[in-house]
């Protein structure tokens, strides 16, 4: 595997980094050490390491991680979890997925609320939290500008989407999707691995489900939109906690895990 090389043409700065690698990992750790090696989009990658650098005056002590932010959860997890992407100052700045602002605050409480997560803080990646039967991931790996990334960043990082569900397995049940962008990344992933799509595609909405027939090698598959927990949605009131813990009660609950 040429992952370490040297060469732009074939390298981490390479722009078909992620679909030439990403397709050939053979487990999730694999994955998620060529994810934090990625530099393919070099917008993203001047962003995050200017996060890094100008740093908000709460975090002036951190030496930021500045880097993709890799998947978190068991690889056997039956449920996954997909965001939008990093935060500057937040998984941009811990390393772990949805750890360090508002959002990842919102979202491990109702994690833990529902019995997927072993405590209802997620504040550093040592903080001792463990995830049970859910992994979270997001369509773009790193942070961008006004966490809005193009399209062609999308397009870019979705092969690490892509080679982290099929990674999962058969035994993923349940994807609860936070928010508009992650459900339009996610569904052209799940039509190019083999999945049959309703027709119209389905639309984003919070509390959407739709089930996704069994394939030959993969159970059905139930997709489950949520708002995102974003300071905004949260504060406004459009997304409340109660909310949020329906949807992922729901999803533990259809991939087979126990809920309190």
């Amino acid at each position: 595997m040429d992952a370490e090389s040297g060469d732009p043409e074939h390298g981490p700065d390479a722009p078909d980094f992620p679909a030439r690698h990403a397709r050939r990992c053979a487990g999730l750790g694999e994955l998620d050490a060529l994810v934090t090696r990625c530099r393919a989009c070099p917008r993203l990658v001047a962003w995050r390491e200017e996060a890094a650098r100008v740093k908000r005056a709460a975090f002036q002590d951190w030496d930021y991680w500045a880097r993709p932010v890799p998947g978190l959860g068991p690889p056997d997890a039956a449920v996954a979890v997909v965001g939008l992407a990093p935060a500057a100052h937040g998984g941009n700045r811990t390393g772990r997925m949805f750890t360090g602002d508002a959002a990842g605050d919102f979202l491990f409480a109702a994690l833990h609320a529902v019995g997927m997560a072993s405590q209802p803080v997620s504040a550093h990646a040592d903080d001792g939290l463990r995830l049970r039967g859910v992994r979270l991931t997001s369509p773009v790996h790193c942070a961008p500008p006004a966490n809005k990334p193009t399209p062609a960043e999308r397009d870019a990082c979705r092969p690490w989407l892509a080679a982290e569900l099929d990674l999962l397995g058969p035994g993923l049940r349940a994807v609860v999707v936070l928010g508009g962008f992650g459900w339009q990344a996610l569904l052209p992933v799940l039509a190019e691995a083999g999945r049959r799509m309703p027709s119209p595609r389905p639309v984003f909405g919070h509390g959407a489900h739709v089930v996704l027939p069994a394939t030959e090698h993969r159970r059905e598959l139930h997709l489950l939109g949520s708002y995102h927990p974003s300071r905004r949605n949260t504060s406004t009131g459009r997304l409340t906690m109660p909310m949020l813990v329906d949807v992922l009660r729901k999803a533990a609950v259809l991939g087979g895990l126990p809920v309190p």
